[in-house]
């Protein structure tokens, strides 16, 4: 039976080619779906006909990948807070005013949405 090991939905490109190296490297038999056009479908890498051991595998493979890569960002964040180089949100808003707008604006109408009902707001 198929095994899901890795989804792809807002993975990027670089992450799942990554991915996909190691588990060829390991010899790892496996396929992939497609999260489709309008991208709401399961897009992921199987595991083929899964046995307990080989499942076992793979995932300790992907596993010990994220682990590198999260403490690799971790590591290029803090460097780029020592030496001031990383983004605010007045520098973000400065440099793309409608879209934080925008976003601020949904954020408040759900909670206003999800609130109303309690505090008697109409």
């Amino acid at each position: 039976m198929p095994t899901l090991l890795f989804r792809l939905n807002g993975v990027p490109d670089d992450e799942a080619d990554a991915v996909r190296a190691l588990l060829r490297d390991s010899q790892i038999d496996f396929y992939e779906t497609h999260a489709g056009r309008w991208g709401i479908s399961l897009g992921g890498i199987w595991l083929r006909d899964a046995d307990g051991h080989r499942a076992e595998r793979a995932r300790s493979v992907i596993e010990d990948y994220e682990q590198e890569r999260a403490a690799r960002a971790r590591e290029a964040y803090d460097e780029q807070r020592r030496c001031g180089r990383h983004e605010t949100l007045v520098q973000r808003l400065l440099r793309e005013p409608l879209k934080v707008i925008t976003v601020f604006a949904i954020v408040l109408g759900v909670l206003y949405l999800s609130l109303m009902p309690f505090i008697g707001l109409r």
